[in-house]
């Protein structure tokens, strides 16, 4: 298929997605989120996509949403923002974060607004050194969507959650790293390199144990400690009985690299 607003490839069991709108750093519009949207969708029940990698075209990852895709002006009619976030951005989070399999995030410039929590939804962020991450809601008037009031004060804690999203200040890479924002700050240059391998690891791995693990950690945060401990015995018990754990164990004792079937 053509996209007008995102690039799509797949190999080797990794499905890349590039947001492809570079003259406006990536911005959102409907025509994006719908083309997104179909594109994961069908990745959930592609038995060939045991890895997402979601980054962006040219200098930057994603800035928001785009402005100039609303009519918005003084004295101009008021904007149904929350139909915006309950149509686009709540579904694009929920779908990222309940993907049945990892999904890679690589930042290759700034990350602002619901750009910063798209990114901040993919399982594991690795960015570029010279990347930002600006809550630039406050801006304009506005709250961190897209889970950012959610996700902040749980990665970096409340202060620093209050302080990013009501300053609005850009947040670089290697401090992002630092506080646990992401997973990993990397040179410019190797961005990619590193995203890609990341990805073909996840796709080569034991799809099913993987999904498990993202999905038990995400859903931890609603569990109490003994809730939880029934959680995990239930996916141990499933997955010893998969045949990717008879071959994990098969090449461990066999001194070899296991070959994993995928789902």
């Amino acid at each position: 298929m053509t996209y007008e607003t995102i690039d799509v490839a797949q190999a080797a069991g990794v499905l890349t997605v590039t947001l492809n709108r570079p003259d406006r750093l990536n911005s959102f519009t409907a025509a994006m989120h719908g083309e997104l949207a179909a594109v994961l969708a069908d990745a959930i029940t592609n038995a060939d996509v045991r890895a997402v990698l979601l980054t962006g075209a040219g200098r930057g990852f994603c800035a928001g949403q785009d402005l100039a895709d609303r009519t918005v002006a003084p004295g101009s009619a008021p904007v149904d923002l929350g139909e915006s976030v309950e149509r686009f951005y709540a579904p694009l989070i929920r779908r990222l974060a309940n993907m049945p399999m990892p999904v890679v995030c690589a930042v290759n410039g700034v990350a602002a607004g619901a750009g910063a929590n798209i990114a901040l939804a993919c399982d594991v962020v690795i960015a570029a050194r010279t990347a930002k991450f600006i809550q630039s809601f406050a801006n304009i008037g506005l709250i961190p969507d897209s889970g950012g009031t959610w996700v902040l004060p749980r990665l970096v804690g409340q202060a620093r959650a209050l302080g990013l999203a009501l300053t609005g200040e850009p947040l670089s890479a290697e401090k992002a790293e630092a506080w646990g924002l992401i997973w990993r700050c990397v040179d410019d240059g190797a961005l990619m390199d590193e995203a890609r391998a990341l990805a073909a690891r996840f796709a080569a791995g034991p799809t099913r144990a993987l999904a498990e693990t993202k999905r038990l950690i995400r859903g931890a945060w609603a569990e109490t400690l003994d809730a939880e401990l029934d959680l995990e015995r239930d996916a141990m018990r499933a997955l010893g009985a998969s045949d990717e754990y008879q071959e994990g164990v098969a090449a461990f004792i066999a001194k070899r690299p296991a070959v994993f079937s995928g789902r």
